[in-house]
């Protein structure tokens, strides 16, 4: 996991000050006295075996790479057991030589109903906050990202997407360990902000609103999803306990209300493109994923409640903007 060359990239341009603080974000995110299973992560990384793809594949529901010919049997076995061991699988799928990794969500369903609500991001530079192993990130460089930063917190995601990364080989994609707060205030560097699934775990909601607010550009959109309710302005559902078994679930507003939240913060043009409840087929126990996933978070007599007997989980995708005027980035 060699982080040099993003470093050396940022030296002296409107990304500096974060790469004055990178090598002791990555120390402290994949620290192994933290964290005692990056060690064993980490052996699984580095024993994937050589493989040249012939083919990479960004902009299909399967990101992956492939060969000309296929892998014998035994090579495919092998990698299959390799990869389990970087178990649980999220975000999703991918296809690695004819290894189907089918994650616990389907994260295609998620970016095919951005579909054309979002502006294009042809040569533009992209944030993904809480990215998990970066499936979208792969996404949004297919579609034209001049370059694409991820950022999670959470080391075996980055353990996992630095797997992914040795066979799909995207040098203008990158995925570090560390969360939004995280990053120097005020950079307005980027061109678009994506926060999907993020929104209801933080406790301060419009301090997340304004954090992402002040990564982008003037002009610069921001594409938020999370889960919400039905009903009016003003209403938000705070549950006082577990929401779907997820003990960090803070805010479910409305979808008039999280609009307010975002005007309250400064974006301009708040839009609804999209709305719905998450189904059993979309986020689902697989091979890849055995833990419980969101069918056993319902309520076994009644699909339409969590377990707890809130509401099921309702997402909502919302674009907004940073008020000026959008100028793409010099070369």
């Amino acid at each position: 996991m060699d982080y040099r060359p993003l470093i050396e990239q940022w030296q002296d341009g409107d990304l500096d000050r974060w790469a004055q603080l990178l090598p002791e974000q990555l120390e402290t995110g994949l620290s192994h006295k933290r964290y005692g299973d990056l060690a064993r992560w980490m052996d699984v990384l580095n024993s994937l075996p050589d493989i040249v793809p012939d083919q990479i594949t960004l902009d299909s529901a399967r990101v992956g790479a492939s060969c000309n010919q296929p892998l014998p049997s035994s090579a495919l076995e092998s990698l299959t057991q390799q990869l389990m061991g970087l178990h649980p699988w999220r975000k999703g799928p991918f296809d690695l030589f004819g290894v189907h990794i089918d994650t616990e969500w389907r994260s295609d369903w998620k970016w095919d109903r951005l579909g054309s609500g979002i502006d294009s991001l042809q040569s533009r530079r992209v944030l993904d906050v809480g990215c998990g192993s970066g499936y979208h990130c792969w996404r949004m460089a297919g579609d034209g990202a001049r370059e694409v930063i991820g950022i999670d917190p959470t080391p075996l995601f980055v353990v996992q997407f630095w797997a992914l990364q040795k066979y799909l080989q995207q040098t203008n994609v990158w995925l570090l360990p560390a969360g939004i707060e995280q990053m120097p205030d005020k950079l307005n560097a980027f061109d678009t902000a994506f926060s999907m699934g993020v929104l209801y775990h933080r406790r301060s909601p419009m301090d997340h609103l304004r954090e992402l607010r002040d990564c982008l550009r003037p002009g610069g959109q921001l594409v938020l999803e999370t889960l919400v309710i039905d009903g009016k302005l003003g209403d938000t559902l705070v549950p006082e306990g577990r929401y779907a078994r997820m003990g960090n679930v803070w805010f479910l507003p409305s979808c008039d209300t999280l609009a307010s939240w975002l005007k309250k913060t400064g974006f301009v043009e708040p839009r609804l493109v999209d709305v719905g409840l998450t189904s059993i087929e979309e986020q689902r126990s697989t091979d890849w994923m055995t833990f419980h996933s969101l069918a056993n978070f319902l309520d076994p007599q009644d699909s339409s409640k969590s377990i707890e007997g809130h509401p099921a989980p309702r997402r909502a995708v919302f674009t907004a903007r940073v008020p000026g005027t959008w100028k793409p980035l010099d070369n």
